[in-house]
């Protein structure tokens, strides 16, 4: 009798033990039922995601590990799940569209210890989170952040530079621009980690984009393969513990070692978004709003004064005047020639970039004795013309508030913000601080030397532009080597995926691909001269850099006139086609008026394109076409005005290197 009873209680603890760790299964589906999240959660929690009968991402863990051994994730006790369907419009002043479509289903899975798990799963791709809801202090120590596919995918990978392989912790300190590595992804070099955004082929043409959105005050991810598997791992950046001043002029805080922890609060946060971006065609990449859309949305300031436009930029032309009585260079005269240039031309900025304040000082208020700014600022305020200066990352953040307080009194417009170099917790809030500053003083902010955007630019409307691209000023020293054309009908599809790039076009030396050399002090671009025109539609920038001399372009009046009335922010935007590393077409609307641009790679190419999305009624276009020996004299262009036909299909050519662009206006009747 007593074994039998034995029996039973063992029987009776098995059942238990089983029940305790039974697997649970939760699914959420997207609005139109393609997308499949798939969240399996016992002894760990890992999600799965399917695209209609695709495997997109293959069970992949999750959790987060804290540095008093707690690991949320590691046998979790669910204790609540809830749901939520949301369909509504963001409206947003100072983007690609005017208003957003947000169109989402969420799960919430809160756990016993003070954390949830939210997913999303929109049309377009998935996002997931951690969220803490603790009330008191706590480190994070590491993330588990896995993105296993089933399949060993070709990738674009974006490594960090070349010259940081002696060591992984040396890749942490990196400028955030490089070309990207077509390869497998058993391929990945283990020497390097890439950052992100990431694209990768799947299966049936689909492309899944990694990224990561709502990035505020936490380290940015990295990815790595390393064991050459099919499966990519996040990486985090510990949290600086010695810092020390260097670097480029004197502007650059250098970790000299880290803490055992990637990040540390005070109380309970939500965590980046983890995001899978799905396209079942290229060119939906080319207009993504997920970044956007998980983004925190803007504080409560009045942010009515931020003012989008471009700017006459004179560090990538070197200061290069000509036809003047003056010695050009970084003195009170030649800014003033620029401040006439943009006035005459219906440009909002001029740019003081680097060599306005002494130098190796960091030092924002000691100003070289060639520049009066005050004025400088007194004279483009009566040329309506608003004036942004450049700021080393440590000049800026050692007094910030001081530096803005003091700039935006004397009527300076914004800083472009440069050589921050880093996307750990220290540094990525530092962005946000620096947002938060400068939309105190009514500054605008162009963060450059920095990572990909994730939504800032949403949070602080005043954050006006990122760079984070290999743009055109890799074109001064670049050897022929680096191919910029394939290069510029890539990102579209994957670091623009992001949100706003300085990449700083508008080059009027223009180089076919035998004829292009690096020359620093009058450099020039790889493709046509129409190819750097239709970078003003297809590239996203909210500030948009006129790269070249005021004297290149007063000789070049047509296309001066065009690059001047482009808008730099938009009602409507409309992929219309392309291929990664191939070709992209882009419409953009502002009131009126359609934008259209093209760019190939270096196969000439025809491309038809359907504007069947305009109204009725007879429409014509202003257009800038590669010129019939553009192949080899690459500023070689045509201007025509052409009526549009009335099924709306437009046929176009593009040479080597090639770009179209047109303008589509309404004829009144």
């Amino acid at each position: 009798m007593m074994q039998q009873f034995k029996f039973i209680v063992v029987l009776a603890f098995l059942f238990s033990v089983s029940y305790s760790f039974a697997v649970k299964q939760h699914t959420l589906n997207s609005p139109n039922g393609k997308i499949q999240v798939g969240i399996s959660i016992g002894h760990s929690i890992e999600y799965t995601v399917k695209h209609a009968s695709d495997v997109i991402i293959a069970p992949s863990p999750i959790s987060m590990e804290l540095d008093n051994g707690i690991v949320w994730g590691a046998d979790p006790e669910l204790q609540k799940v809830s749901t939520r369907a949301v369909n509504e419009v963001i409206p947003a002043a100072i983007y690609k569209k005017k208003e957003v479509s947000d169109h989402f289903n969420e799960l919430t899975l809160a756990f016993k210890g003070d954390y949830w798990i939210i997913f999303r799963a929109y049309d377009d791709g998935v996002a997931y989170r951690f969220v803490s809801t603790s009330k008191k202090p706590f480190r994070v120590k590491s993330e588990q952040a896995v993105f296993n596919f089933p399949s060993d995918y070709k990738a674009y990978i974006p490594y960090v530079r070349e010259d940081r392989t002696n060591s992984f912790e040396e890749q942490f300190f990196n400028s955030f621009e490089n070309l990207y590595t077509y390869t497998n992804l058993s391929a990945w070099d283990k020497k390097k980690y890439a950052f992100a955004p990431l694209l990768i082929e799947a299966n049936n043409g689909k492309k899944i984009c990694l990224t990561e959105a709502d990035l505020i005050n936490y380290p940015g991810m990295y990815l790595y393969n390393e064991d050459g598997s099919n499966s990519l791992k996040g990486v985090f950046a510990p949290y600086p513990k010695e810092v020390e001043q260097g670097g480029h002029n004197e502007l650059q805080m250098l970790v000299k070692s880290r803490e055992n922890y990637i990040a540390a609060y005070d109380k309970g946060t939500g965590f980046p978004w983890r995001t899978v971006i799905i396209a079942e065609n290229d060119h939906e990449l080319a207009d993504n709003d997920m970044v956007y859309k998980l983004a925190t949305p803007a504080i409560d300031m009045d942010f009515s004064w931020v003012k989008p436009g471009k700017v006459a930029w004179e560090w990538w032309n070197d200061w290069n005047l000509y036809n003047v009585d003056f010695k050009t260079g970084i003195n009170n005269t030649t800014y003033k020639y620029y401040i006439d240039f943009a006035s005459k031309h219906g440009i909002e900025y001029v740019i003081l970039d680097e060599g306005w304040a002494v130098n190796k000082q960091a030092d924002l208020f000691q100003v070289v004795p060639e520049i009066d700014l005050p004025d400088l600022t007194a004279y483009a305020k009566s040329k309506n013309v608003g004036l942004i200066i450049w700021a080393g990352y440590h000049a800026f953040d050692r007094d910030m508030e001081r530096v803005c307080k003091h700039y935006s009194e004397m009527g300076i417009k914004g800083f472009k913000v440069d050589f921050m170099d880093r996307d750990d917790q220290y540094m990525v809030d530092f962005h946000r601080r620096g947002a938060e500053m400068a939309a105190k003083y009514k500054l605008l902010i162009d963060y450059h030397g920095t990572y990909k955007p994730t939504g800032l630019h949403r949070t602080y409307p005043n954050v006006i532009n990122f760079e984070g691209v290999h743009g055109l000023e890799q074109m001064k020293w670049s050897s022929p080597s680096v191919d910029q054309v394939v290069y510029d009908v890539t990102i579209p599809f994957i670091r623009q995926v992001a949100g706003p790039l300085d990449y700083t076009q508008g080059a009027m030396r223009n180089a076919s691909k035998n004829n292009y050399r690096p020359v620093n002090s009058e450099a020039m671009s790889q493709g046509t001269r129409c190819r750097q025109l239709a970078q003003y539609v297809i590239f996203e920038s909210p500030l948009n850099m006129l790269c070249d001399s005021p004297s290149n372009y007063e000789g070049e009046k047509e296309c001066t006139e065009l690059i001047a009335s482009i808008p730099t922010v938009w009602d409507e935007t409309k992929a219309l086609n392309g291929k990664v590393a191939e070709y992209v077409s882009i419409a953009r609307r502002r009131g009126n008026n359609w934008y259209i641009g093209s760019m190939t790679n270096w196969e000439s190419r025809d491309l038809e394109i359907d504007l069947s999305f305009l109204g009725e009624g007879e429409y014509k276009a202003e257009i800038f076409r590669d010129g019939v020996n553009a192949d080899r004299v690459a500023r070689d262009y045509r201007k025509e005005i052409i009526t549009i036909p009335d099924n709306r299909k437009l046929k176009i050519h593009m040479a080597s290197g090639g770009g179209w662009i047109a303008r589509v206006y309404h004829v009144e009747q």
